[in-house]
């Protein structure tokens, strides 16, 4: 069930860009300021990965799995390549 690149899709994704957008800037300044933290545990990041589960398996089901890859994303987790299914 791939979706195109509408404006419905767009407007899914707005949420998850905006984020990008705040956060994105902070994780960069924290190393800067004495606080060494690992950024992304998995490739693509957990923000990126749901903005493709979105698009690709639409929203409840992309949405869904975005959040499983957050659960996921732990101390306890080796992390690594993970595509969107």
């Amino acid at each position: 069930m791939a979706r195109k690149n509408s404006l419905i899709s767009k407007i899914e994704v707005m949420p998850i860009r905006v984020y990008q957008m705040i956060a994105h800037p902070i994780y960069h300044v924290l190393p800067k300021i004495g606080i060494n933290m690992r950024l992304c545990r998995f490739e693509p990041s957990c923000s990126e990965y749901a903005i493709e589960a979105i698009r690709k398996n639409g929203l409840l089901r992309g949405s869904i799995q975005g959040l499983h890859r957050i659960v996921r994303c732990n101390p306890f987790s080796h992390g690594g390549y993970d595509p969107v299914r």
